[in-house]
C-alpha cells in the first residue's frame, strides 16, 4: 500500500505522527512511533514482515494498535482494503479493541463515514477492520487481510490456531503482520516469533522486534515509574507478574516455583510450638488444611504410566501459623509454628481430630480448608462444628488455584511468612518434607497468565505447599481476638515449647 502526496513523496509514514496529534488527539510517545514507523514501512513497501511488539502493561500497546488501524482505514477509505485483528476472546478483548478504535475515529473528520456491521466489523469508506476471536473453538476461516494482520495478546493465542487459521489470511496480499503481547512461556506465539525475528535480524540487520520494558515507560512518565517500582518492592523482582508483565521475561516451567531468594525469606528464626500453652487472647492462630485420604491424582499435569498407588498416596497436611498484623497495611506476619501430617487416615478420624485441634487446642480464628473432592464433606463438617465465620471452604479450579498461587508468592516475597527453625541435630520429618516440596515444586503455566504448581513426577507430592498456600490465604481476613480488639500488638508470642523427638511419617496427634 503506497500513499503519495502531490509532490510524489510517501505520506503513509510522514502523515501518521500528525494524525496521532491532530485527529486522534493523543500524541504517541517516541517508542510507540518507532514501532509504528517500521510497521508502516513494511506495509508501504509490500514487504510482508512479521513484527513482535511487546510493551510492559499500561505503556500504550493498545493505543498504538488503535491509531494504526484508524490511520490505515483513513488512507485506504477510497481504494479499499481489510485489516484483520484477532485476540484470545471476543469479550472483553476484541470488544474493547473495537471501542478503542471507535474512540479514535470519533472526530468531525469522520462524520458519516464510519459504519459498523454484525458487531465485529467497522468500515471507513471502502476500507474495513474485521475483529475475530482466536478461541480454539472459533470458526474464522475465509477472511483476508490485505492491509494488516494483527494478533493481540499473542501470549494467550493457541499456536496451532494462529498457524492454521490466521497466518494464511496474510498470504494473498503478502500483508504485514503484527503480534502484540507480553511474556509468558517460551512456547507462545509471541516468543516463537520473537526467536524467528532475532534469527532473521542477525542475517539482514532489519529490526522486527520492538520490546519495551517498564523502564522505557518510566523514562517518559515518572508517575508510572514510581508505581511499577512500588510493585516490584511489594512483590519482589522474581514474582511471575513482575517478570512477565513489566520485565517482559518469559517463565520456564522447569524452574522451581520458589527461587532461592524466596526460600531464604521463608526461613524463620522462631521455634516450633507443640502446645499453645492454654487459652491466650493475645495470640492469634490460623490454619490451612489440604485434605487427603485416597490416591492423589494431580490436576495440573498429565500422568503417563507410573501407577504405583503408594507413590501417589495423598496426605492431609495441616499448617498452623501465628499471625500478627502490621501497621503498613501490607501482608500480615505469619509464622508457621506447627504442622500435622496424616497419611491414609480415614476421613471421619481426620474430622474428629481437626475439630479438636482447631477449636480446643489452637482456638484458630481463621481456618481455610480444601473443599474439593474428598475435602467437600470434611469442610462442611468443620464449618458446622467450628462456625462459618471461622472456616472458609476453598474449592480448587484452574482460576482459584492461580489466585492462590499468586497470593502465596506475594506473601513469601514480602518477607512476612516464615517457617520455624529446627533446633535439633536432625530435622523433623515435617520440616524435612516441607523443604523438600518447597525446593521441588514447579510452576504450571497456562494461557491467560493462569499460574499453578505441581510436583515433579519423580516426587509426586505438593500437599505441604498447598497447605502453606491455604494458611497464607487464611491470613488475609482474621477477626481480632477479644483482647486484641482493645489493645492491638504487632509482637508475636515467644512462649515456644520444644517439640519432643517424633519419628515416622504420620506426624503426631
Amino acid at each position: 500500500m503506497t500513499v503519495e502526496s502531490r509532490d510524489g513523496q510517501s505520506t503513509l509514514r510522514s502523515g501518521f505522527a500528525a494524525f496521532s496529534t491532530r485527529i486522534a488527539g493523543r500524541p504517541l510517545r517516541p517508542y510507540q512511533l518507532e514501532a509504528a514507523n517500521a510497521i508502516l514501512a513494511s506495509i508501504e513497501g509490500g514487504m510482508g514482515e512479521t513484527f513482535v511488539v511487546m510493551m510492559a502493561r499500561q505503556m500504550g500497546k493498545n493505543e498504538l494498535s488503535a491509531q494504526l488501524e484508524a490511520w490505515l482505514l483513513d488512507q485506504a477509505s477510497e481504494t479499499g482494503g481489510t485489516i484483520v485483528k484477532a485476540a484470545p476472546t471476543f469479550r472483553p478483548q476484541l470488544h474493547t479493541s473495537l471501542a478503542r478504535l471507535s474512540g479514535v475515529l470519533r472526530h468531525p473528520h469522520y462524520d458519516g463515514k464510519v459504519k459498523r456491521a454484525h458487531g465485529y466489523r467497522l468500515a471507513v469508506g471502502n476500507a474495513e477492520a474485521i475483529f475475530l476471536s482466536a478461541s480454539p473453538t472459533a470458526h474464522v476461516a475465509g477472511a483476508t487481510a490485505s492491509l494488516l494482520l494483527e494478533i493481540d495478546e499473542g501470549q494467550d493465542v493457541d499456536l496451532d490456531k494462529y498457524t492454521r487459521d490466521f497466518r494464511p489470511m496474510a498470504a494473498a496480499a503478502n500483508a504485514t503482520t503484527v503480534i502484540y503481547g507480553t511474556a509468558w512461556t517460551p512456547d507462545t506465539v509471541v516468543e516463537r516469533q520473537r526467536e524467528t525475528n532475532e534469527a532473521r535480524t542477525a542475517i539482514d540487520g532489519r529490526q522486527r522486534n520492538f520490546i519495551y520494558d517498564w523502564t522505557v515507560g518510566a523514562a517518559h512518565n515518572p508517575a508510572y515509574g514510581r508505581f511499577v517500582a512500588s510493585e516490584i518492592e511489594r512483590l519482589g523482582a522474581g514474582h511471575p507478574l513482575i517478570r512477565t508483565q513489566y520485565l517482559l521475561q518469559a517463565l520456564d516451567g522447569h524452574t522451581c516455583l520458589f527461587p532461592p531468594e524466596y526460600r531464604l525469606l521463608l526461613r524463620g528464626s522462631h521455634a516450633r510450638v507443640t502446645d499453645p500453652a492454654g487459652p491466650n487472647d493475645e495470640v492469634t492462630y490460623i490454619a490451612g488444611i489440604d485434605v487427603g485420604g485416597g490416591v492423589e491424582v494431580p490436576t495440573d499435569v498429565p500422568q503417563v504410566g507410573d501407577t504405583d498407588p503408594n507413590k501417589h498416596r495423598d496426605s492431609t497436611v495441616v499448617t498452623i501459623a501465628e499471625v500478627s498484623d502490621t501497621s503498613d497495611g501490607g501482608h500480615p506476619i505469619a509464622r508457621i509454628v506447627e504442622t500435622y501430617w496424616w497419611t491414609g487416615l480415614p476421613l471421619h478420624e481426620q474430622c474428629d481430630r481437626l475439630i479438636h485441634l482447631m477449636r480446643e487446642t489452637w482456638r484458630c480464628r481463621r481456618v481455610v480448608v480444601d473443599a474439593s473432592g474428598l475435602g467437600t464433606d470434611l469442610a462442611s463438617r468443620l464449618s458446622r462444628a467450628i462456625g462459618p465465620t471461622v472456616v472458609e471452604p476453598y474449592v480448587f479450579t484452574v482460576a482459584t488455584k492461580s489466585r492462590l498461587t499468586y497470593h502465596l508468592l506475594a506473601h513469601v516475597s514480602s518477607g512476612r511468612m516464615h517457617m520455624w527453625a529446627e533446633t535439633g541435630t536432625y530435622p523433623s520429618p515435617e520440616a524435612r518434607e516441607f523443604w523438600s516440596q518447597v525446593t521441588s515444586v514447579r510452576p504450571v503455566l497456562r494461557a491467560g497468565n493462569q499460574l499453578g504448581y505441581s510436583a515433579p513426577k519423580a516426587r509426586g507430592h505438593d500437599d505441604f505447599v498447598t497447605s502453606l498456600a491455604l494458611v497464607s490465604w487464611a491470613s488475609r481476613n482474621v477477626p481480632p481476638n477479644p483482647a486484641q480488639a482493645l489493645l492491638r500488638t504487632d509482637q508475636p508470642s515467644h512462649r515456644h515449647i520444644k517439640r519432643p523427638l517424633v519419628t515416622g511419617r504420620e506426624g503426631r496427634f
